[in-house]
């Protein structure tokens, strides 16, 4: 007799490490986002405020 009979269901399902994949994935994408507008950010402001200056 077994003393966990449905722990071997749970160590067979992987559906929750695709869940994580997927969460690992999205969080990547969104720092890469912030960096990326963090950078893009700052050249846009200097390209206005050269704009700004010459006028």
């Amino acid at each position: 007799m077994k003393r966990f009979p449905k722990l071997h269901l749970l160590r067979d399902d992987t559906r929750g490490a695709t869940a994580i994949e997927y969460g690992m994935i999205a969080t990547l994408v969104g720092m890469s986002l912030v960096a990326i507008l963090h950078i893009l950010g700052s050249a846009v402001d200097v390209v206005f405020l050269k704009i700004s200056t010459s006028v």
